[in-house]
């Protein structure tokens, strides 16, 4: 696509919001005669398919869910880890960022650019790997400007990033969610075609009990939970090796079988993590990681069925 043909992203999303919008005004209210996804549309309707197609020109295999019950744990990271490690694997992976207020994915591989797009649909950004990304960050202006929009606008918006975005050939789409499960945990899980869900957690018994709300919501709407991380599960001394659990004892094998979880990893406190971070490097730089984080993320990859599930 020709720079001169494109056009911002976010000029783009803007356009086709209105665009529903006024065919909703003019609705008929004959839900049979028409294929717009509208609010004039019978609640009975609504109950029995909220899915949403991907674009036209799109190709996903596998959508999986990174989700977690509170911020902070380091759920983005874990996104990226196995964004990362597929993309090892030969299989082309894709990010969707549906933390829209709190966007981290870009900034974690490394994009600057902004997306662009023509009348046929938005483009995804690329790492310097080749994942595919888009994030809400990559249509702001600035990096730092906030996102002050209500629940319902966000909610469209991640639909939107599934919806108007081309994405080509992906064998996996992994969705970075907000914490909790408010509008987007559920406009997701409701509207796009999650094969299941990995839960990122803490060792702390408060993030347990609020893990459990998390999987319980992927149960109530009927969708597998695939695995389950317990990130900064322990600090290793890098003179002695000696293993410290600063937040307590680990909880992950437990919680895995209470709920009959089949996958469950544990990814250290470390250093080189925020080092990393900081410099925006994690798709070039994971291979320096400890090999504990690696051998982690490695195992949730191996023991979970990705690839069977539905």
């Amino acid at each position: 696509m020709s720079k001169d043909n494109s056009i911002p992203a976010l000029r783009l999303l803007l356009r086709w919001r209105e665009k529903g919008q006024l065919m909703s005004e003019q609705c008929t209210h004959n839900c049979e005669t028409c294929g717009v996804d509208c609010a004039s549309r019978s609640s009975a309707q609504k109950q029995q398919d909220f899915k949403v197609n991907a674009h036209p020109l799109s190709n996903i295999k596998k959508v999986i869910a990174v989700v977690s019950g509170k911020g902070g744990v380091g759920k983005s990271l874990v996104t990226s880890l196995l964004a990362v490690n597929m993309n090892r694997a030969g299989k082309h992976s894709a990010i969707l960022d549906a933390d829209i207020t709190g966007p981290s994915i870009p900034k974690l591989f490394g994009i600057h650019e902004k997306a662009l797009g023509n009348e046929d649909g938005i483009l995804p950004c690329k790492s310097k790997t080749g994942i595919d990304v888009m994030s809400i960050n990559l249509l702001l202006e600035n990096d730092t400007d906030p996102v002050v929009w209500r629940g319902p606008v966000i909610a469209g918006t991640v639909k939107q990033f599934y919806t108007d975005v081309i994405w080509r050939d992906v064998d996996f789409m992994f969705v970075d969610m907000p914490p909790g499960t408010g509008d987007v945990p559920l406009t997701v899980f409701q509207s796009l075609p999650i094969a299941g869900i990995v839960v990122v957690t803490s060792p702390q018994d408060l993030v347990s009990m609020i893990v459990e709300k998390a999987v319980n919501m992927a149960r109530m709407m009927n969708i597998p939970v695939l695995g389950i991380v317990e990130n900064m599960s322990y600090y290793e001394c890098p003179h002695c090796g000696e293993r410290s659990e600063i937040f307590g004892r680990s909880h992950i094998d437990e919680t895995a079988h209470r709920f009959n979880i089949p996958a469950a990893a544990r990814l250290p406190i470390n250093p080189k993590l925020a080092a990393n971070f900081s410099s925006s490097a994690i798709a070039s730089r994971a291979a320096t990681w400890c090999a504990d984080a690696r051998r982690s993320s490695n195992r949730l990859i191996t023991d979970t069925d990705f690839g069977a599930a539905t």
